[in-house]
Formats: structure tokens, C-alpha cells, sequence
């Protein structure tokens, strides 16, 4: 194999993978990127997959999840098809109530309702409901202030914050102690990049991972997000990976 190409294919193949490894109690959390707002978390001998979205088959590679984290009922976040094609006869689903009712409870181990403010002890770990929604609230809001949830879920003594679909909001802004944040920027879904890194600038997660940046109009400017981040709070770790591999 010709020099050049192999490092090419290396790089490659360590893109695709894109796996992060943040380091708690008694061994790391492993981060892998799947897709847009979905991804994978291992801790131990536990698996959570966050709003599973794009396809079963992207989730070939992934242990079984123990955990599923739901935050809205729009379809690249609950998305039934991918769910349907997974193995989650023991798995514990967590969702908002108008997720919930739209789930066939005899597919899963069990599923947790959580709104807006709920918290609850799943398999030893914390699992916080955080509010996502458009500003400003109106009837025909995209996302309406209730109905989905942003999660704080802690492992191993690390938190780590999934915004959901959610505009620069206060509740976002008031977060304490997060360790690691992943932060969607896709207008006119979400917020533009300016208003998601002056956010978190103000809550200062150790690390950050723009997140489901995909939109009518192609992708947000990540880079721009890190510049901005980098110049107003440069003690938070930007890190960017391809959520749009295909």
C-alpha cells in the first residue's frame, strides 16, 4: 500500500469513527457520533442512545443500549422506524409525555415519562428533564415550551447536557456544572450560530460538541461556533466531528 494512501485511509477511518473518550469514576465515557442529533454514550457495562435517528443499520456497531433518550416528537428525534429496527426489548425508553403516547410500550423494558423539571434514578445514573423550545412562544411554535425536553444525565460523576431542538433560552443559559454539552445551532429549527455560542459562553460546559447543525440552507458554520466560544470563554473545549458522515 502506497504511503500517502495509507495515511489517507487512517485518517478516514478515524473520522468515521469519530469516538471520544471523557474520563469519569472508575473508567471513560465513550462519545460516538451517529448522525445529526443522535448518538451513543457507554459507561461501564451501560449504553444510552439519544434520540436513535437516520437507520438501524448505523447502529450495527454499537453495543445494545440500555437507555434511550427521547427529546421531541419530530421525526430525526423520535423517529419510529430507526426505534423498530433496534433491539430494545431491555431497554428502559425515557420520553415527554406526547413522545410517549406515541410509542408501543410492549417493545421496550419500560418507559419513563419525564416533563419539564423532572428528575429520575435510572440504572444508577441521574436523568434530569431540561426545557427546549422556540422564542418567542407562540401557538404555532415549531417547538412549544413543554412538549419536548433537553436532558442532563449523569455518569460517573460527569453531567453531560443534550439541548434537544432548543432556542438560546434562559433555562440553557442557568446551567451549573455541566461537563459535557452538546449543542444544536440550525436555523429556523433551533438557534444561529451567534446565539449558540454566546450561550455557552455564559453556562461554560468543560467540553462542547455542536451538534444536529444541519438546515434547509446545508450546514452551520461550526468553525465560526468555535471561533466565537474560543474568543468569549476560552477555558471550554470546542470539539467538532462530522455529524453528517454520508
Amino acid at each position: 500500500m502506497k504511503p500517502l494512501f495509507a495515511f489517507i485511509l487512517i485518517c478516514l477511518t478515524s473520522f468515521v469513527k469519530a469516538q471520544d473518550l471523557i474520563p469519569a469514576k472508575s473508567g471513560d465515557v465513550k462519545i460516538t457520533p451517529i448522525h445529526h442529533g443522535s448518538l451513543v454514550l457507554d459507561y461501564k457495562d451501560m449504553t444510552v442512545y439519544v434520540d436513535p435517528y437516520g437507520g438501524a443499520s448505523r447502529y450495527s456497531a454499537q453495543n445494545i443500549a440500555d437507555i434511550v433518550l427521547i427529546t421531541d416528537i419530530h421525526g430525526d428525534h423520535h423517529n419510529q422506524e430507526t426505534l423498530d429496527g433496534l433491539d430494545l426489548s431491555q431497554a428502559i425508553i425515557v420520553a415527554p409525555k406526547a413522545v410517549a403516547d406515541k410509542l408501543p410500550a410492549e417493545k421496550y423494558k419500560s418507559i419513563i415519562i419525564l416533563n419539564n423539571g423532572d428528575s429520575e434514578n435510572i440504572l444508577g445514573s441521574l436523568v434530569e428533564a431540561i426545557p427546549m423550545y422556540n422564542l418567542p412562544e407562540t401557538d404555532d411554535s415549531r417547538h412549544p415550551k413543554g412538549r419536548g425536553n433537553g436532558y442532563v444525565m449523569e455518569l460517573g460523576g460527569k453531567s453531560f447536557y443534550f439541548s434537544g431542538d432548543t432556542e438560546d433560552i434562559q433555562e440553557m443559559r442557568e446551567l451549573k456544572n455541566i461537563d459535557v454539552a452538546f449543542v444544536c445551532m440550525n436555523l429556523p429549527f433551533t438557534m444561529d450560530v451567534e446565539q449558540a455560542a454566546s450561550a455557552v459562553s455564559e453556562f461554560q460546559p468543560t467540553v462542547v460538541y455542536p451538534y444536529h447543525y444541519r438546515g434547509p440552507d446545508g450546514l452551520s458554520d461550526v468553525e465560526k461556533f468555535k471561533k466565537l466560544v474560543n474568543e468569549n470563554a476560552p477555558d471550554v473545549e470546542v470539539r467538532l466531528k462530522n455529524w453528517y458522515a454520508d
